[in-house]
């Protein structure tokens, strides 16, 4: 059945439970793949800029100082922040397959560029764009994922997608360890061909993005329900599944395409879902204070610290990077199966608590380096969870008209607060060269989270297992 024609321009259609009952199948695998490189790259990107500072200090052309370093990386996360709300916005008025192309062109173009430049302010300018493209993938894939993919792996899925990030910091730092070998390269090029990787694998994305489908749901909502029928029935044919006479869930969506934007998405986060829209607020803004200030500035806590060169750097990273993928691999399903408000909770408790131990002991000189990396990489065992989940309670939270809005609205919110202060701030105090200043500011990051951790068990919404419908009535119902 597709829909059952009512008065006043309203439909029912069974579309969203048939997308949530389908098994897992090539189809779902192909979307976590096209989509899920998204972060990838940017953990591709955020390392590389991590990995390569103690070349750019040390480059004849740019010979950046530490907080020029930290200003870089600020400003590829204000780039993030930006693209995110302003192609957030389209993925919702425009679709989430067309945005697939835009966000994928501007990064490719920017990171690109990134080679080329040989001075401070166009580094900074093309790192912002880089930061638009990924910030903008973000909204509009978060979106993609979590409207794709049945409400039982929904979860497990979204993690694991996000956790990928590691899989490209790995991929970074391995590239800066070949690249930046003294003598590889002449003393200039080595981090400008580190930069030019990432522009190489998008190259690859764009074949894959070619085979996916505008998301059904999206087309629902916008009364383009034959469209979606016969993508679902697509679906239901890869995946081997016959439709059955069962009882089924069904929503009621205006007929006529509508338009929604920032007063539907400030109705729903003010007046329809406060609670949530704190919720949410509360998870994206600690974690992206608690990753972007520690991660941004690894690279200089290693080197100031400890003494290691910066061609050695991405050896370090690769375990850290281990530790973070393995977390929401490792934990992702108890998500699905203990519940969201328990484990998000958890996760964000042990991230902070672990976060203060190790603060104590870095400020007591009771680290070295290899010490060092592998209590960061307990520590970011938990975190990685725990920031992957926000973006997946944000998704869940709110309707779908509004939905990539709203992923980049709390992405900007969070991480401009959170993300762009932190690396200024973690440079500036690994510039005063002081233990116990940096252990100070990893006891703040270690609050935010544990608070977070507070919220969420308070105020968290039990979303697993459950239709985005059911959880978020479509803003099109009447």
């Amino acid at each position: 059945m597709n829909d059952s024609r009512g008065a006043g321009g309203v439909i029912r259609t069974d579309l969203p439970w048939r997308l949530d009952r389908l098994p897992w199948s090539r189809f779902h695998t192909l979307v976590v793949v096209a989509l899920g490189i998204t972060w990838i790259l940017d953990g591709l990107e955020v390392t590389l800029a991590g990995s390569v500072s103690g070349a750019l200090k040390a480059s004849p052309t740019l010979a950046f100082d530490d907080a020029q370093v930290g200003l870089s990386a600020s400003a590829y996360v204000l780039g993030a922040v930006s693209g995110s709300l302003l192609f957030g916005w389209l993925a919702d008025r425009l679709g989430r397959k067309k945005l697939f192309t835009i966000t994928l062109l501007v990064y490719l173009s920017a990171t690109a560029a990134t080679a080329f430049c040989n001075s401070f302010a166009t580094f900074l300018l093309c790192r912002f764009f880089t930061g638009a493209g990924i910030g903008g993938e973000y909204s509009a894939i978060n979106s993609a994922i979590q409207e794709l993919i049945p409400a039982r792996y929904r979860g497990h899925t979204d993690l694991v997608i996000n956790g990928s990030f590691w899989v490209g910091a790995a991929l970074g730092a391995l590239g800066a360890v070949i690249l930046l070998q003294p003598g590889l390269l002449p003393p200039d090029m080595g981090w400008r061909a580190a930069f030019a990787i990432g522009a190489l694998l998008g190259l690859i994305i764009l074949l894959l993005r070619r085979a996916l489908p505008e998301s059904p749901r999206w087309l629902m909502i916008r009364g383009r329900i034959d469209e979606a029928e016969a993508i679902v029935r697509d679906i239901e044919a890869r995946s081997g599944t016959a439709l059955t006479d069962v009882e089924r869930f069904e929503v009621a969506v205006a007929r006529e395409q509508a338009h929604f934007g920032l007063r539907e998405l400030f109705h729903s986060l003010f007046r329809r879902y406060p609670q949530r829209a704190l919720v949410s607020t509360v998870l994206m803004t600690s974690q992206a204070f608690f990753y972007n200030a520690i991660f941004f500035t690894y690279a200089l806590v290693l080197g100031t610290f400890y003494g290691i060169d910066s061609e050695r750097v991405g050896l370090y990273i690769l375990p850290f990077a281990a530790g973070n993928f393995l977390g929401p691999l490792l934990l992702g399903r108890l998500f699905d199966s203990i519940g969201r408000r328990q484990m998000i909770a958890f996760t964000y408790a042990m991230s902070g608590i672990l976060l203060t131990i190790t603060a104590v002991l870095f400020e007591r000189g009771l680290l070295d380096a290899g010490t060092q990396t592998a209590a960061w990489s307990v520590v970011f065992f938990f975190a990685s969870a725990a920031a992957s989940s926000a973006y997946l309670t944000v998704g869940e939270s709110f309707p779908l008209e509004v939905r990539a809005l709203a992923i980049a609205a709390f992405y900007t919110l969070g991480t401009g607060v959170g993300g762009i202060a932190g690396p200024w701030l973690f440079g500036t105090l690994i510039g005063t060269g002081e233990r116990s200043a940096i252990a100070a500011g990893y006891g703040l990051g270690a609050v935010l989270m544990i608070v977070a951790a507070g919220v969420v068990w308070r105020w968290g919404l039990a979303a697993e297992r459950r239709s985005l419908e059911s959880l978020a009535t479509p803003l099109s119902s009447r």
